[in-house]
């Protein structure tokens, strides 16, 4: 699993996409850092910023997963993944956490956006943690989404606009749920939603149920992508 990681780690930084998706992460949510909270010289739009980081995650996520396993089908090696001494599960591990290191050391960079918020003033740190912790969350989750999605498919472009399409309907789903009248279904989907699960990290608490779902999510992703390998191991 560990060679595998490497492999995918330094891929990223042998093509362009690495540099891009570091490079558009921390330009967008920078400029929306800037436009909602120190323009404004307010922390109170804070939650406004986080909800705007997870949308760009829909564009920014796909954008790093799309390659994950659309590249090795098109050009041939996936064979030699199959093939190799290793676990189908350490497999799809070894690429879900290339991914996530490099998605979570951006995140990382990011942070340093509040350090201008202790400079010139005194914000609530318990907010800023909770937010970021489950904006982290919700982000190592939808890798997941896109691994899995990249595992159906050997075109790179397919992988991110199928991702794309994923991601944004599940953001969504917390917007529709008024309109339908069937209580049972409303409690079903709510259950189910991005964004009411983010809910209470907005309001500065650490929701344990919140937080296993979130694990439990990224989970069955990348349980559904081993299970795509070991059915293609077989076919």
């Amino acid at each position: 699993m560990f060679a595998i990681y490497k492999r995918e780690l330094r891929s990223y930084f042998v093509t362009p996409i690495g540099y891009i998706f570091c490079g558009m992460f921390l330009l967008v949510s920078g400029l929306l850092f800037y436009n909602t909270t120190l323009a404004n010289q307010s922390t109170q739009s804070l939650g406004e910023y986080f909800m705007y980081m997870i949308f760009m995650f829909a564009i920014l996520i796909p954008l790093l997963t799309m390659k994950l396993f659309a590249e090795d089908r098109r050009t041939k090696t996936e064979q030699l993944l199959l093939t190799a001494p290793v676990s189908l599960t350490g497999m799809v591990m070894g690429k879900y956490l290339a991914a996530l290191t490099i998605y979570g050391c951006t995140f990382v960079a990011n942070i340093f956006n509040f350090v201008l918020l202790y400079m010139y003033g005194t914000p609530n740190t318990g907010s800023i943690v909770a937010n970021i912790l489950g904006v982290f969350l919700i982000g190592a989750a939808f890798v997941a989404v896109g691994l899995f999605l990249s595992s159906l498919t050997q075109n790179q472009l397919i992988a991110a606009v199928s991702s794309i399409g994923a991601i944004v309907a599940m953001l969504m789903l917390s917007l529709v749920i008024d309109s339908i009248p069937f209580p049972w279904l409303q409690s079903i989907l709510e259950w189910f939603s991005i964004l009411d699960r983010y809910v209470p990290f907005m309001n500065q608490a650490l929701s344990i149920p919140a937080v296993v779902y979130f694990f439990s999510l990224a989970a069955v992703f990348v349980f559904l992508t081993v299970r795509v390998y070991d059915k293609r191991r077989w076919s």
